[in-house]
């Protein structure tokens, strides 16, 4: 159908005094130079620009005046900006366009996957006349990394794909998101970042920066939005599972999936998008899934007329987890656990907002929090003092925060701040 265009100035995160003839030179120059390009729908004014820039007034005017040249510019065009997460819904910016937009992490950088769904519940609610999108989501992964639990933090292909599952159901559920922008289709350059065994990328792309690994959760959206007949068996770089029974995941746009292992039937379901399957395993097997419409009839578990699709994967099943497969092994102590552990004292597991507000814990948190936001780059550094995200943090347990941060926070790290904590009585 072609490509659907949100066209944007670089005005980013953060307001520059002295910026704003800038901001409006650059504005003119793309409407001029893109005014008659079709596939264009709306004018970006700013992206994510109050992470860094408290002076909400001057933003605001700024803004007005942004959203005038483009109005007197372009009359058939409407505006828009992307808000960060931390951003309060009341804000007085939002208004200034003629629609908006936010960029949610949850379930990824901070919080669960279900405080999307709360956000945008909340806030349709609240303003149920203002056009909202949904302008970046997306969780990083490495195609070298699988877990069979996996987890935010943990870049495994597999957490990519329950975030997407997650997050493509939500999409599904609330039509009155004018917009939603999977971020990102590739993997791409990120001066500032080195996490995930990879320095420099940015991962949370759908497919690999040099274009030639499609990713699992790649084919989730296919299932979801393509017309074209297929059938994807997630997991083909997950082939060493120490496990005796597996879990094998399908992505299909068909309605009905069977599941073979070595060419026996293990079982048929009917459903939509996503198809889960429980596997005894005990030596190499292949793995095979037939996908078929509704028009065809199964006997025996065979897809035997008309349009079936077919995928396979070969796994196997080894005595230990494969080291490979794992970034970092983060395991957080469980501290009820250990006979020493003292509850009348602080540990991790208390909210972070509660440590902050302790003249003891909190010079002893904010070091460490000042380190791993320092290893998050320029984007994270500026964010530190938002208010609002504060707010957000304060009501998760340091434990959670820390697992979120993956290898921001070392392990022995992570000792030593509990040693340093549980030494401190709480009154």
């Amino acid at each position: 159908n072609g490509i659907i265009a949100w066209a944007e100035i670089p005005y980013i995160t953060q307001h520059m005094d002295g910026g704003k003839a800038n901001a409006q030179s650059q504005m003119r120059e793309l409407i001029t130079q893109c005014y008659n390009h079709p596939c264009i729908v709306c004018w970006g004014l700013s992206n994510e620009i109050t992470v860094s820039s408290p002076d909400k007034g001057v933003l605001i005017a700024d803004h007005k005046e942004l959203n005038e040249i483009c109005h007197k510019m372009d009359k058939t065009r409407p505006t828009t900006m992307a808000h960060a997460f931390m951003l309060e819904t009341d804000c007085p910016l939002i208004d200034v366009a003629d629609s908006g937009a936010y960029n949610l992490y949850f379930g990824w950088y901070l919080g669960e996957l279900e405080q999307n769904d709360e956000f945008f519940d909340k806030y349709h609610k609240e303003y149920p006349n203002r056009p909202i999108g949904f302008s970046e989501y997306g969780a990083d992964t490495n195609p070298a990394f699988h877990s069979t639990s996996p987890e935010a933090g943990d870049y495994t292909e597999e957490y990519q794909c329950v975030y997407h599952e997650h997050i493509l159901k939500l999409i599904e559920e609330r039509p009155y998101l004018w917009c939603t922008y999977v971020w990102n289709m590739f993997d791409f350059a990120a001066d500032g970042r080195d996490e995930g065994g990879k320095n420099g990328v940015n991962q949370k792309g759908l497919i690999t920066m040099d274009r030639k690994v499609k990713k699992d959760a790649f084919y989730l959206y296919k299932a979801a939005w393509s017309k074209e007949p297929f059938v994807h068996i997630c997991g083909s770089r997950y082939a060493d599972r120490a496990e005796d029974v597996t879990k094998i995941k399908v992505y299909s746009n068909l309605p009905g999936v069977s599941l073979y292992k070595d060419g026996e039937l293990i079982g048929t379901q009917s459903g939509k998008t996503v198809f889960e399957f429980e596997v005894p395993i005990t030596g190499e097997h292949e793995i095979t899934a037939k996908a078929y419409s509704l028009a065809s009839p199964i006997r025996g578990g065979a897809c035997e007329a008309g349009g079936g699709v077919s995928d396979a994967i070969t796994i196997r099943k080894v005595a230990e987890p494969n080291p490979a497969y794992i970034f970092q092994k983060q395991t957080v102590v469980n501290w009820f656990d250990k006979d020493e552990f003292k509850p009348d004292h602080f540990s991790i597991k208390d909210k972070l907002g509660v440590l902050m507000q302790n003249p003891k814990t909190a010079p002893i948190v904010g070091q460490l929090m000042a380190k791993a936001t320092a290893s998050r780059g320029d984007v994270a550094k500026s964010a530190s003092g938002n208010e609002n995200l504060n707010k957000m943090l304060g009501v998760m347990s340091l434990e959670s925060l820390i697992k979120k941060a993956g290898d921001a926070v070392p392990q022995e790290a992570v000792t030593a701040l509990n040693a340093a904590l549980q030494k401190i009585p709480k009154e």
